[in-house]
């Protein structure tokens, strides 16, 4: 069920929806104590006796605790109220990568400068042994300074704690997903540089590499095509960047 707007979470003040998605419903609220404005994640209720959910719940709060980057959307706290679980983490204003992508591909000065932050972010992530899991331009904001900010580490992994990656754990987002991850083998961070040449591809060309109209279509390209060239979008990249 959604949250009401007035709703109180301890200190925090339930102001408007923002979103959903598998994991959870996400709101924007006010912090009263810190008079701050703050997103909130909130578990859904049915969720809150599934063992597994729940431990992925607490695990992305843990994972986020670990990272400090201005690439990278920051967890303020895990708050508990009357049998509701949520993440308080901060509110970043402005439409995800998807969005911008809907009207078109970007420029290149732009799509490299996004892909800068992406790549940096990641890079902050391995190197504290943190796979992401499901980057993709849905999972990617943009806020009013033009700056990217990775979100969504629902279903991250830290390679130091959990190991590789259990075979058979087939979990991501379609058409982002590497050939490993796709076929259910031991994953790292790899499968996020896989992800990462997808939205560097579709900001380039405003097309996704390797989405295809039917799922069947989508796994084999990504198993066994490789992607157009960007250069056959027309645009005039130098020869390195396409590489």
């Amino acid at each position: 069920m959604s949250l009401a707007t007035g709703t109180r979470l301890g200190p925090y003040e339930i102001t408007a929806k923002l979103g959903e998605g598998g994991m959870g419903e996400v709101y924007r609220a006010t912090d009263i104590k810190l008079k701050r404005e703050v997103a909130i994640k909130v578990l859904p209720a049915a969720f809150t006796e599934d063992k597994e959910r729940l431990a992925r719940f607490e695990r992305e709060a843990q994972l986020l605790a670990q990272l400090h980057h201005p690439n990278i959307a920051s967890i303020f706290g895990l708050e508990e109220s009357g049998g509701t679980r949520a993440l308080v983490m901060e509110l970043v204003e402005g439409p995800t990568l998807a969005e911008r992508l809907a009207s078109g591909p970007l420029s290149l000065t732009e799509s490299l400068s996004f892909a800068l932050q992406i790549a940096q972010a990641l890079e902050e992530a391995h190197d504290k042994g943190i796979v992401h899991r499901d980057l993709k331009p849905g999972n990617i904001l943009i806020d009013r300074n033009g700056t990217a900010k990775i979100l969504d580490f629902g279903i991250a992994r830290s390679l130091r704690t959990e190991g590789i990656t259990a075979r058979g754990a087939v979990i991501g987002t379609l058409g982002y997903m590497s050939p490993e991850q796709l076929g259910g083998g031991g994953i790292d961070a790899r499968s996020d540089m896989f992800a990462f040449g997808c939205v560097l591809h579709e900001m380039l060309t405003g097309k996704s590499a390797f989405i295809r109209e039917t799922t069947a279509g989508t796994i084999a390209a990504i198993l066994h095509e490789e992607p157009p060239p960007v250069s056959e979008s027309g645009i005039e990249i130098p020869e390195e960047l396409q590489r």
